[in-house]
């Protein structure tokens, strides 16, 4: 599919390398032109791109059928091979400017940086850091612990991974391996995936302290990861799990803070409508944060707990008065 079907269209990118006006030719072809240039040397790299970056690479990710040849690459391993091609493409397209006697050897030389700056370039598009590096407030945030130093790069690393793993979020079996390398620890199967779970928890948590930067970085990149498909279950009937992309307290957290805003504007009406503020206030934080409100998937905290512990607090007249001059100067009254 790939092989070299312009065998005049290929001499012609050699020999316009050869007199230095690759670059230059390319920058002022027409559409169809350049289509044909593109179309050479893309029929040039490819076998040097699959030899000398995409074998390897699926070897090191233990895809022994992937590095077979192309017609054995997965959908996903594909797309990355055809990117790394595009990225020599662009790159000798742009690069070529000076004579090149050997073309091929020349292109060879430039598959490193042609595709890692690609993909630096693609990361920074999703606002993934192009090149993860720990922030010193967020090593302080971690205690300096070096694994959970080391976990923060890789979950900033794997943000701006367009792949996902498998029907889960974060490739926790991968980051056992490299758990057992840093701490020396010996992998543990189910016991080290749920202490993975809470550090890759722990460390959110850490990088959630800066907001923003949290929201750049890594939940914006993991927006664009493709959604995967999840394994059926035995049962057809039943519906799989949906891929949760925030934590329990994440979810609640935003929760809370919605039914905040859905209460301001219930005590604001009340109190646009002449109601006394004590009463106003009182009867909209039983309604909105009592355990009636609670219509979601789950309650974030027992209902007849909370219930008590409301009507404990908005009987008390002191913590009644600090909680209405609160919310009257979040309104601005």
């Amino acid at each position: 599919m790939l092989d070299t079907t312009f065998p005049a269209a290929v001499a012609d990118v050699r020999q316009l390398a050869r007199d230095g006006r690759l670059a230059d030719s390319a920058a002022a072809a027409p559409p169809g032109e350049l289509a044909r240039l593109r179309g050479a040397v893309y029929s040039i790299a490819w076998p040097l791109v699959f030899a000398r970056i995409t074998k390897p690479l699926e070897r090191q990710r233990r895809h022994p059928d992937c590095a077979r040849g192309l017609e054995w690459l997965r959908p996903d391993c594909l797309d990355r091979f055809h990117d790394d091609v595009e990225a020599v493409v662009e790159h000798a397209l742009r690069r070529a400017t000076d004579p090149i006697d050997n073309f091929d050897g020349w292109l060879a030389t430039r598959l490193s940086p042609a595709t890692v700056d690609a993909h630096r370039r693609r990361r920074g598009e999703i606002g993934a850091l192009q090149r993860p590096r720990l922030p010193a407030w967020l090593g302080e945030a971690l205690g300096g612990d070096p694994w959970l130093c080391d976990l923060a790069v890789q979950i900033l690393v794997w943000a701006g991974v367009p792949a996902t793993a498998g029907a889960e979020l974060w490739p926790l079996d991968g980051w056992g391996a490299r758990r057992a390398e840093v701490t020396g620890a010996p992998p543990g199967g189910h016991d080290t995936r749920d202490t993975l779970d809470r550090e890759v928890r722990t460390v959110l948590a850490a990088m959630g302290t800066k907001p923003k930067w949290y929201a750049e970085h890594v939940e914006r990149p993991l927006g664009h990861k493709r959604a995967p498909v999840a394994p059926m279950p035995a049962d057809s009937a039943a519906e799989p799990a949906p891929l949760r992309l925030v934590g329990p307290e994440e979810t609640d957290d935003a929760r809370l803070a919605a039914r905040a805003e859905q209460a301001l504007r219930a005590i604001e009406r009340r109190l646009d409508r002449g109601e006394d503020p004590p009463t106003a206030v009182a009867t909209v934080v039983r309604r909105v944060f009592g355990s009636g409100g609670d219509a979601l998937d789950r309650l974030p905290h027992n209902g007849s707990a909370r219930d008590d512990w409301l009507a404990t607090a908005l009987a008390d007249e002191a913590r009644l008065d600090r909680i209405v001059t609160t919310v009257l100067a979040v309104l601005g009254r």
